[in-house]
């Protein structure tokens, strides 16, 4: 019952998406691709600034140089947040009431941090592997499996 006709599927990674649609029903699901978005890893400003420094005072100066940050994590999280708002905007629009997310567990977890408590109402399954690079009839063959194993 979780995928049923008209049930959203989301296949996330770090980099791209796809927004999914049943069309078919919950014996045999047919995915049919609604949006495809990948993300923007470029962060302006990132490479044109070396890593920062600290000076600590005591006895002799010691210099130390910081981290350099995680620009693709940071990119990833900016993606999931802006997949969540055009989700949150389909299901204001009554686009979907059913939606399955399909993503690595780090995603996942930038999804559900993301979401509002109306949108993560509508979640009715997870499923935490990669299948981006799947072709769709693969995707809804592995997504039905997982998420209702009759």
């Amino acid at each position: 019952m979780l995928l049923a006709k008209g049930a959203w599927v989301v296949v996330a990674d770090g980099e791209k998406a796809l927004v999914l649609e049943n069309i078919g029903d919950l014996r045999a699901p047919q995915l049919r691709l609604i949006r495809r978005d990948e993300a923007d890893l470029e962060i302006p400003g990132a490479d044109t600034y070396p890593p920062g420094r600290v000076y600590e005072s005591g006895p002799g100066i010691r210099v130390s140089a910081l981290e350099q940050p995680d620009y693709a994590r940071i990119a990833g999280e900016r993606f999931a947040v802006e997949l969540v708002a055009s989700l949150a905007k389909a299901a204001k629009a009554g686009r979907f009431t059913r939606l399955v997310l399909a993503a690595p567990p780090q995603v996942l977890g930038a999804l559900r941090a993301a979401m509002s408590a109306e949108l993560g109402a509508t979640v009715v399954a997870e499923v935490a592997k990669t299948l981006t690079n799947h072709p769709v009839a693969k995707i809804a063959e592995v997504i039905a499996a997982e998420i209702d194993p009759l």
